[in-house]
């Protein structure tokens, strides 16, 4: 067995050190001079931009356009809704001065934008002919984060925000579910991390919403991560900021209000869920970069010509290839490949050739496969890339089975804490006493309610009063 990369210290050693040295050794970050934002390299900025490339066909298939909202919030028109703005206010940061004037009034630097768009609306929205409307942003936000760590909680960081508004409350609570499913599949199906869907607590739930779906990914260490929200607003916030319709009765009435986004956080969780002591490992359908083609043998004019033809070939397939044709070593060169994530490598080799041979390399699990010259290449790689989409999703949810717990009282959640942090499935009474009193336990919190799954008891993991909500649990992100 080959050593490990010796610039990526061991995860089974030290979890946090090796998550930072498979970001800066992939390139996919680095630290800034700005205190708690990080600079988005081209190898993490490509895959943003994947992810925002695949989420954002998803959602104009369901209708959603795109738009753009000011980056600054006049303070008088964050304080309209009290839930929000106490919800926020510690990591608010504002501007006081323009040029060498102080301003009249403080702007908010976005942390969020419900307000704008309710701002907004307030202006477009005046009979149930102008709804719904289905928005959405890509941008960037600033929440004054104490703690940092690239990707996972920076001061700066990108996302997508939708915000829609509808003229029922049935409009408005389907739309909160099915994007909420939107990112479900994603996270399945894309990012092969298998996630946990439910409800958030009213003590968890976001600022000002009726109510949070949330989905809850299991990283590799047991620790869980918010990936994704979908909230619920009603008509709070249309009241609070005076939006109004009138109905097909002629009617004057308040719309229904929903918003939902995730964030770069999804970058983290990536790392997290799938790599290992060699660096980054990506599922095919989010790498940027599918497969690597790497001819060996200065002066070798075969393995070369044989790469390009195949780069074509792969290309013309919708397989993303790149050919490393660069005089770094062989051996160098494998290890790149290795630490950026790139799931196939194909090494094409003057003595392999002379054998009518190449060799597949699986990033996954770091197998070499030696297959015939003549194979037809497209489809084989098409399978394997495939396969190991396949296989990347069902290592990661035996991991976080493995790592799913049952507690029936306090004793139960502080031995799984102290021994092996995880999801943690436990009845709760609905009491935020409970909730406080468990999150004693190493930070522990709530992570979702699952409000169609069996009951495993009767009674409260923490007070044993009856129970009235099934809920996981976990330290967080």
């Amino acid at each position: 067995m080959e050593k490990e990369n010796k610039a990526i210290t061991s995860r089974d050693v030290d979890f946090a050190k090796w998550y930072t040295d498979v970001v800066k050794n992939a390139h996919l970050a680095d630290y800034s001079s700005v205190k708690g934002c990080i600079v988005i390299e081209p190898n993490g900025y490509a895959l943003w931009e994947k992810m925002q490339e695949i989420l954002d066909k998803e959602f104009k298939k369901l209708g959603h356009v795109n738009c753009q909202m000011p980056l600054l919030i006049p303070e008088n028109l964050l304080k309209k809704e009290t839930e929000l703005v106490n919800g926020f206010a510690p990591e608010v940061a504002w501007v006081t001065e323009g040029g060498n004037k102080k301003l009249e009034e403080r702007l908010c630097i976005r942390p969020t934008s419900e307000t704008l768009f309710c701002d907004y609306y307030h202006q477009h929205v005046k009979s149930h002919r102008d709804l719904p409307k289905l928005y959405n942003q890509w941008c960037n936000v600033l929440r004054w984060e104490k703690e940092t760590r690239p990707f996972l909680r920076s001061r700066e960081f990108l996302w997508q925000e939708g915000h829609t508004i509808h003229a029922t409350s049935e409009e408005a609570e389907a739309e909160t579910k099915q994007m909420m499913d939107v990112y479900y599949r994603f996270h399945h199906d894309i990012l092969a991390i298998p996630s946990i869907q439910g409800k958030k607590t009213e003590k968890e739930k976001f600022s000002g919403a009726e109510y949070t779906l949330t989905n809850e990914d299991l990283m590799y260490n047991g620790v869980t991560l918010q990936m994704g929200t979908s909230h619920y607003f009603g008509q709070k916030f249309t009241k609070a900021y005076d939006v109004k319709y009138t109905t097909k009765e002629n009617k004057e009435d308040y719309p229904y209000q929903t918003s939902w986004g995730i964030t770069t956080r999804m970058i983290g969780a990536l790392i997290m869920v799938h790599s290992d002591d060699y660096g980054l490992v990506l599922p095919p359908k989010i790498a940027p970069k599918q497969v690597v083609l790497i001819p060996i043998g200065k002066d070798a004019r075969e393995p070369l010509e044989l790469a390009q033809k195949l780069q074509k070939e792969l290309v013309a397939n919708n397989i993303t290839t790149y050919i490393d044709d660069s005089d770094k070593s062989p051996g160098y060169k494998f290890a790149e490949s290795e630490v950026n994530g790139i799931p196939i490598r194909i090494e094409i080799g003057k003595r392999d050739l002379e054998q009518n041979k190449l060799i597949f390399v699986r990033r996954d699990t770091r197998e070499k496969i030696e297959v015939a010259k003549d194979i037809d290449v497209v489809k084989y790689t098409k399978g394997l890339l495939d396969t190991i989409q396949k296989e990347m999703y069902e290592r990661a949810k035996k991991r976080r089975d493995q790592l799913t717990f049952e507690a029936h009282n306090l004793e139960d959640m502080e031995r799984i804490l102290n021994t092996q942090p995880g999801f943690i499935h436990a009845m709760w009474c609905g009491d935020e006493a409970c909730e406080e009193k468990i999150k004693e336990i190493k930070g522990c919190k709530s992570r979702c309610i699952l409000e169609d799954e069996k009951a495993i008891d009767e009674k409260c993991v923490c007070c044993g009063e009856k129970a009235k909500h099934h809920v996981v649990w976990g330290i967080q992100y």
